[in-house]
């Protein structure tokens, strides 16, 4: 089944372009906003399965709607497109809920990409917000995350996790480590549930904030 979209941005033409664009590659575009408010209000009754979230609002920012989204519709995966990934937004972005955050110029094939991705709760950052991430959190060891606790993670697991970290897909992980995607897979489960995260990127930042890789 199309997955079902709902569009924020205050930019009418663009909200139109991209409206063509998903529907055009079989997404169900089941309705748009331009502004936080107002999407908070529609969403609630129109239910989509990924949002799709500008930054730069009126009103309420792209952040605080997420922020706000995610703990009303935890079920609603929250795909952030922007024009630029500035350091702090990118941070404030995934703290706040988003699991994605892609900039407005990123090709069409990997948009649909992570607007499937978005709607089987896998997360998707660009190249340059997964750097924009990590590097953050490296460079703030007294950041709330940062709990430097240890884990019962088992070497492969820990393994698999250094190999997240680095940004590789299932079947890149399996490749490098002989094993399984499937066997992949049931890895980054235990991992997700034994670091307390509800996806791989924000596993990739404990993982970084403890200083497990």
């Amino acid at each position: 089944m199309a997955v079902r979209v709902f569009i924020v941005d205050d930019h009418r033409l663009f909200r139109t372009r991209l409206r063509a664009l998903l529907e055009e590659h079989g997404v169900d575009v089941v309705g748009d906003a331009s502004d936080a408010e107002h999407a908070l209000d529609q969403i609630a009754s129109v239910e989509p399965e990924v949002v799709l979230m500008d930054l730069s609002l009126p009103a309420m920012s792209g952040v605080e709607a997420t922020r706000r989204l995610s703990a009303v519709a935890p079920n609603v995966r929250v795909l952030i497109l922007t024009a630029t990934a500035a350091d702090q937004t990118v941070v404030e972005a995934v703290r706040a809920g988003a699991s994605g955050y892609l900039l407005k110029d990123t090709p069409t094939a990997e948009l649909i990409r992570a607007v499937e991705a978005a709607a089987h709760g896998q997360p998707s950052l660009s190249a340059d917000a997964t750097a924009v991430v990590l590097d953050y959190v490296r460079s703030h060891p007294d950041h709330p995350r940062a709990t430097h606790t240890g884990t019962d993670l088992s070497w492969r697991e820990l393994e698999v996790l250094a190999l997240l970290v680095e940004g590789k897909e299932n079947t890149e992980i399996a490749h490098a480590l002989s094993i399984s995607p499937q066997t992949v897979k049931h890895h980054i489960a235990s991992i997700l549930d034994k670091l307390h995260v509800p996806n791989r990127t924000l596993a990739a930042v404990e993982a970084v904030s403890r200083g497990l890789v």
